[in-house]
């Protein structure tokens, strides 16, 4: 999965000959998953149309302040569509555009955005060879990097004007796989290694019976998702759900019963940075399992339970280097119970649920956590959906290795 899927792009096209291949660019996007708005100067218009861009971006073109068929003057805020980017490219960004954007020069609806832009914004030159090697090009492409915008060189190739030689714009590809590499480059989580369980344990009863509880796994497959888009590579160790993830950092490993859960969480631990146990494991398990199914006999059956592997107990026990989490959910005495267990399995911090806090808990597309660390720190959250939740747990991991 591209880092660029779900990324809100606004991509700004002046007037070059280059803006032709914004068409390319545009679609490559939307392939990686990205959402794209598209603002043109006047003059690109003559190289390629906004019906093409609109259409193949989903979105309306902006290209002026105001659209001048619309009898009720609604106006096109610059100010919204640069808060709404995660980041702005402007490509083919011209002699004439780069000037604007280092001169402040806000004469059209591009610069007037690029200067409300709060988002990292990138910039693809395009012109002839001796525009590009002018003193005032190179002094705009100086200027614009020390504001920290990020240029992506032009390439040498055949020119409009018959020359070859540097100031193409460079290859929609090359500047697809130019942002992918820089944004994966300045993720947080990069290079970390993180071990998360998630979902609920069954123990077998007999072939066709099991022990299980009410986990949908969501929270784990949260944490996972958004550890992923940080650049971390995940190990998710899943009890049965319907969940699926689609993404090449996280390796995903199937287990059904508790003893599973463990053995693949100490297989994989000593490699980790990180683990967090978002889990809901079995306390228990039949002592026994019948190798037939059971018949409906006796008007009374018993089953007797043994305690299954503390896993996160386990894993505290070894623990070396790795930052470890623990979840816990309680119906009462919940603060007190939360630090015994920080104690007891010697956890680096614990993400607490009650059963108390509606919205909380099993079966809900939301959460409300408090966080406990070592140092019995509590820091309770409010109600959030459970992505929102996951980024919390994740910014606690970064700020471990980062603050």
């Amino acid at each position: 999965m591209s880092v660029l899927n779900g990324k809100k792009i606004l991509l700004g096209v002046s007037g070059g000959i280059a803006a032709y291949k914004t068409a390319s660019l545009v679609r490559l996007f939307i392939k990686a998953g990205a959402h794209v708005q598209v603002i043109m100067t006047p003059a690109s218009k003559d190289f390629v149309t906004p019906l093409t861009l609109s259409t193949l971006s989903k979105n309306p073109v902006h290209s002026s302040f105001f659209n001048e068929d619309d009898q009720d003057a609604v106006w096109n805020n610059h100010v919204d569509l640069a808060l709404w980017a995660d980041l702005m490219l402007i490509a083919p960004a011209t002699a004439n555009t780069l000037s604007k954007m280092v001169t402040g020069n806000s004469d059209n609806l591009l610069i007037a955005t690029y200067l409300s832009a709060k988002c990292p914004v990138y910039f693809a030159p395009a012109m002839d060879l001796d525009m590009y090697k002018h003193p005032s090009t190179l002094s705009s492409f100086n200027a614009l990097k020390q504001f920290g915008n990020i240029m992506i060189p032009a390439e040498n190739g055949e020119l409009a004007s018959g020359l070859s030689g540097e100031g193409r714009m460079a290859e929609p590809e090359n500047i697809v796989a130019f942002l992918e590499d820089d944004l994966e480059s300045k993720l947080p989580l990069k290079g970390k290694k993180i071990l998360i369980t998630a979902g609920p344990t069954y123990e077998a009863i007999d072939p066709v019976r099991f022990i299980g509880n009410h986990s949908s796994g969501k929270m784990g497959f949260d944490i996972a998702k958004a550890a992923a888009n940080l650049g971390a590579s995940v190990i998710l160790v899943t009890g049965p759900t319907h969940l699926k993830v689609e993404n090449s950092l996280i390796e995903v490993v199937n287990v059904f019963s508790a003893q599973e859960m463990y053995d693949a969480c100490h297989l994989h631990f000593n490699d980790t940075d990180v683990a967090i146990a978002a889990a809901a494991v079995a306390d228990y398990k039949p002592k026994v399992i019948a190798l037939q199914k059971i018949k409906k006999a006796a008007d009374e059956f018993s089953i007797e339970l043994e305690k299954t592997k503390d896993i996160l107990s386990s894993l505290g026990k070894i623990k070396k280097k790795q930052f470890l989490i623990g979840f816990a959910l309680e119906t009462e005495n919940e603060i007190e119970n939360a630090k015994l267990k920080i104690q007891k399995k010697n956890l680096d911090l614990i993400v607490l649920n009650s059963l108390q806090d509606k919205g909380a808990g099993f079966q809900q597309p939301t959460n409300k956590v408090t966080f406990i660390d070592k140092e019995f720190k509590i820091e309770p959250m409010d109600l959030k959906s459970k992505e929102s939740v996951a980024v919390d747990i994740l910014n606690k991991v970064i700020e471990h290795f980062y603050v």
